[in-house]
């Protein structure tokens, strides 16, 4: 029962993180007014840290405050972030002469960028412990519920992604404002906000039910530090005197064990597959970027349909969800 608060939980936030995103770069080019290069710069950015404070989250999380108290705190700080961005597109705040333009632009400026650090925090934070928290809840002879689980849990992410990215843009085409109507972009980024605020209040509820571990020391420090002493060791005794080994990483056997030498020998194999990664994530994000500014540029109607530029990221978890 509690992996059903779980995949909830990350359908909520996956459905807030991704309705947000849809429309950033929009935001920025309609709203903050930015040219198309800056909002791209800063778009991706925001991506950018998004994707490099897991590494925080994983150390707060395995090293003092385990999993549990992790997504719980930084939800609360994510939950926040989207409050302040859609606060932050509230043109009526700062337009006093009501002509529909913010009279004090940075205000909105600064209350953005502080909503999106934010969200880089908290999304990045919790990225690396909801689905390991998960896995939690299994025992070891349940391998094959818990590969269930991970399958229902990637199939919540993507139908939250693609539900958000269908409906947010649609909200901020709607017009709304107290003194003048303007492209509803507070509208767009508050349905995120109350999602994410629904996905905390949801994991909170099952929290009596949760199989919580203690936290065992992060292994990425245990990783660099093998690392780090088989790289120093082996230069240490490179004179021929020494006799050779049959691995680099075997000359840490003085000081780690053998399985996590082996362990990280095996991490290391794989790290070579992820060369080419960053390529690909380089040109996949920029769905939410260029893309979506070219498309600004089309026309979206279909008859009785129409396509709105930020509806164009809806391809990827389309295609995951059939296949």
């Amino acid at each position: 029962i509690s992996i059903f608060f779980i995949v909830v939980n990350e359908f909520c936030e996956r459905f807030s993180y991704y309705g947000m995103r849809a429309v950033l770069v929009l935001y920025f080019k309609y709203f903050l007014n930015w040219d198309d290069d800056f909002a791209t710069t800063i778009y991706h950015t925001f991506v950018a840290l998004c994707y490099l404070t897991p590494i925080l989250g994983a150390i707060v999380a395995d090293s003092w405050l385990g999993k549990f108290k992790t997504i719980i705190y930084l939800s609360i700080v994510y939950a926040a972030g989207q409050v302040i961005m859609a606060i932050s597109a509230i043109h009526d705040i700062t337009d006093a002469n009501k002509d529909g333009v913010p009279d004090n632009m940075t205000f909105h400026v600064a209350l953005s960028m502080v909503g999106l650090l934010l969200i880089a925090l908290g999304t990045g934070g919790i990225k690396p412990c909801v689905a390991a928290f998960g896995g939690d809840q299994f025992q070891d002879h349940q391998e094959k519920q818990r590969g269930t689980f991970f399958s229902i849990f990637y199939l919540s992410i993507n139908a939250g992604s693609l539900l958000s990215t269908v409906i947010t843009p649609i909200l901020r085409a709607q017009e709304c404002g107290i003194h003048t109507k303007q492209k509803c972009y507070s509208l767009a980024f508050g349905v995120p906000a109350a999602l994410m605020v629904v996905a905390l209040i949801v994991f909170i509820i099952g929290s009596g039910m949760y199989n919580k571990t203690a936290p065992q020391g992060n292994i990425m420090v245990k990783f660099c530090r093998c690392v780090g002493y088989a790289i120093k060791n082996r230069f240490k005794h490179r004179s021929s005197h020494f006799p050779k080994r049959a691995h680099w990483m075997d000359w840490a056997e003085e000081k780690y064990d053998k399985l996590l030498i082996a362990q990280v020998k095996m991490v290391l194999k794989v790290l070579f597959l992820y060369i080419p990664l960053p390529m690909f994530w380089a040109l996949f994000d920029q769905q939410g970027s260029r893309w979506t500014l070219q498309a600004t540029t089309m026309n979206g109607d279909f008859g009785a349909l129409t396509i709105y530029p930020d509806q164009m990221q809806t391809v990827n978890p389309i295609l995951i969800l059939i296949l």
